[in-house]
């Protein structure tokens, strides 16, 4: 009988603010049985990058990596915020480990094409070891994973948190019942962006190719949308897009087959 555990990944809005990361690592650390978190921070990269006097560049939302930009991300994500989140876990009796992709080989991945676009040092997660990452976690040691990976050849990689968490929580099926929970600001997927109270309480895949088709899922929410399946249709127990806030209560969208 496999035990259950729960990932969440939480956007770089939370964790860089005091105030709501308090509230989420007082809502995880009450969450039961095994737990994983994986983090953002790219609010706060681009914040250093400007006192550092390094441009930000960014494609279609997603942040060019540049060698100096590379340094700034593993600064910033593998230090700064990580580091932070462990200590404040432990503040909670929390025993967490502070990851990379490239701390114990747990993920490897491949340098992007730089056709079409040349996005630099970001990595397309190939593998996941998720027997090392099973062990880390029997003994009762919370992972805490920061985005970045490692392509076995010498360097890291700037790799998107929600592809991480979704590749993660794929990787322990075998180990465990997983549940993966992307908590942002927002309630849920919602019909109107700017309406919180009109969260969509489930979201088949044929559900979301139509509300695509139709607009209402948009931007950012689509590859969020398409891991989420991508989990379930690889063993993932179920996927839920909630609120920081709200993690731990029954809210948010169910993502099911």
């Amino acid at each position: 009988m496999k035990e259950n555990l729960t990932i969440i990944k939480v956007g770089g809005k939370i964790v860089e603010q005091e105030d709501t990361l308090a509230q989420l690592l007082d809502d995880f650390a009450k969450i039961p049985g095994y737990k994983v978190l994986v983090h953002g921070g790219g609010r706060s990269a681009t914040q250093m990058a400007a006192r550092l006097g390094v441009e930000t560049k960014m494609i279609d939302g997603r942040r060019v990596t540049d060698s100096e930009m590379l340094q700034i991300v593993t600064m910033v994500y593998g230090g700064l915020v990580n580091k932070n989140i462990v200590a404040q876990l432990q503040a909670r009796d929390i025993n967490a480990l502070g990851l990379t992709g490239a701390d114990m080989n747990v993920i490897l991945s491949r340098r992007r094409p730089a056709q079409p676009i040349d996005f630099g040092f970001v990595g397309d997660v190939s593998e996941v070891n998720g027997k090392c990452l099973a062990n880390i976690i029997g003994e009762g040691i919370v992972p805490v994973m920061a985005p970045l990976t490692h392509d076995h050849k010498g360097s890291l990689l700037n790799t998107n948190a929600d592809t991480i968490a979704g590749e993660v929580a794929k990787s322990l099926t075998p180990y465990y019942n997983v549940t993966l929970i992307y908590c942002f600001e927002k309630a849920g997927v919602l019909r109107d962006e700017n309406d919180d109270n009109s969260v969509i309480p489930h979201i088949t895949y044929q559900d979301f190719q139509q509300l695509k088709d139709e607009g209402v899922i948009q931007g950012g929410m689509i590859p969020k949308l398409q891991n989420s399946f991508d989990a379930i249709n690889n063993g993932v127990t179920q996927v839920i897009i909630t609120k920081a806030d709200s993690v731990g209560l029954e809210a948010g969208t169910k993502i099911t087959k």
